[in-house]
């Protein structure tokens, strides 16, 4: 029995089923290579380099399902890289008529690197739709709650009062952050072309372009992609460009997904996902299934766009080892944002937030949450040394009687005539926190 290769997401609940996982699945990239290579036969065709017939023909063939993947991936170790197995079979697939005009003048790297480009913008459409919805969702929560006050929280400890509106808002903004700097740079993902050494010299000698310059942008419309000033064989600003706006996108789902699995401890209980994933021993629990996965693409994204940025350092004017090393991480990265970005929509769209529950851990610290505020209000009237040594006192005994702050002293005398009621009722203590809100989604 032959051995089937198959990766179907075993491992990665996270892409698994993702439009990012189809863009990205070895049928899409293989299909991103003949794509790749039929635009450039296009593009000959359009510039009187190749004659007419030529286009048809590659396009035609140019389908992956005729092509066996397993057989390409085996012989691709051979050259290193799949195109040379493919340029093969799909010049046999062309025909004898047309089938010297399939890859002609480029090398394997200016296709590789192009269909990286175009598996991308493939990849990244579904993501952005994603953020979209992930975006819409918590400015509806943004407003909701825009004075739904809870304890705001450094150091895992309560520190002053805020709001959820606020918090939300901000997990907003890291996601228009993301979306901005993804769009930016899936609108300059660049074809490739440059040939043997990035000179353009082949397709004069072979074609006879009196200007090789128009065949690269005849290329990237084709492509409906940007076309580069440059061949960028080891000029790796657009991957490691990529790389650092998926790195950022993970990164800033991650904060979300960290709030809400902290939020959503069952100690604390302030949020819930809207329906939670099961157990396999304890038929009890409904897991934040959604922030967890979406947290751990957030661990492992920095480390591929690491390789990524690595491969910046390309000897010569084709490296050996740089680009082959881009491949895998590339995908992952695209998969690993984009699974997450589904999973932020999920999540985001059905969170459940729990204000009753948010305002009775305002008390958890017997009122000390608005000790700050009580530092400023005393000062002017008792003194800094004395409002200080006060306060220290009455949280030291808060504690150890199990008293409220407010109560403890409204019995100094000297405080007898101060509205303790107003200044230890954490409700109002919400600073700009509304204000910081609207202005937050005023943003588009």
């Amino acid at each position: 029995m032959s051995h089937v290769v198959s990766d179907a997401g075993l491992l990665a609940p996270g892409r698994a089923g993702s439009p990012a996982e189809s863009a990205t699945e070895d049928r899409a990239f293989l299909q991103a290579l003949l794509d790749a290579e039929a635009a450039l036969t296009r593009a000959q065709v359009s510039l009187g380099l190749a004659p007419a017939a030529a286009a048809p023909a590659v396009d035609a063939a140019a389908d992956a399902a005729r092509f066996d993947l397993r057989s390409l991936a085996l012989r691709a170790r051979g050259g290193g890289n799949p195109v040379i197995p493919l340029v093969a079979d799909l010049t046999a697939a062309v025909g004898e008529e047309s089938g010297p005009y399939v890859h002609r003048g480029a090398t394997s790297q200016d296709i590789m690197d192009t269909a990286m480009m175009l598996v991308a913008v493939r990849a990244l459409g579904p993501a952005l739709a994603d953020l979209a919805r992930t975006e819409r969702a918590l400015a509806r929560l943004a407003a909701a709650h825009r004075d739904t006050v809870m304890p705001g929280r450094t150091l895992t400890q309560h520190a002053v009062p805020t709001t959820f509106g606020l918090k939300a808002a901000g997990w907003r903004a890291l996601v228009l952050d993301a979306r901005d700097r993804l769009t930016a740079v899936r609108d300059a993902l660049p074809a490739q072309l440059g040939g043997a050494a990035g000179t353009l010299a082949a397709f004069t000698a072979f074609g006879g372009a009196s200007d090789p310059l128009e065949l690269t942008a005849a290329y990237a419309r084709e492509l409906g992609l940007a076309e580069p000033p440059l061949p960028w064989h080891t000029l790796r600003t657009p991957v490691a460009d990529l790389a650092g706006a998926l790195a950022f996108t993970t990164g800033a789902l991650g904060k979300l997904a960290a709030d809400v699995l902290v939020l959503a401890r069952t100690e604390t209980a302030e949020l819930a996902e809207g329906s939670g994933g099961g157990s396999s021993a304890m038929p009890h629990k409904a897991n934040p299934v959604r922030s967890t996965l979406i947290a751990a693409a957030a661990r492992r994204a920095p480390q591929l766009a690491a390789t990524l940025y690595g491969s910046l350092a390309a000897e010569d004017e084709r490296p050996a080892g740089a680009w082959h090393a881009e491949w895998e991480p590339l995908r992952d990265l695209l998969r690993l944002a984009g699974g997450a970005a589904r999973d932020a929509a999920e999540l985001t769209e059905h969170l459940r937030v729990h204000a009753d529950t948010m305002r009775r851990h305002l008390d958890l610290t017997h009122g000390l949450l608005v000790s700050e505020r009580l530092a400023a209000g005393l000062a002017p009237l008792l003194g800094r040394a004395r409002a200080k040594e006060l306060l220290t006192e009455a949280a030291r005994r808060a504690y150890a009687e199990g008293r409220s702050l407010a109560g403890l002293l409204a019995e100094e005398p000297e405080l007898r005539d101060v509205d303790l009621a107003e200044l230890t009722d954490p409700v109002r203590y919400k600073g700009a926190a509304a204000a910081l809100t609207d202005r937050a989604l005023e943003r588009r």
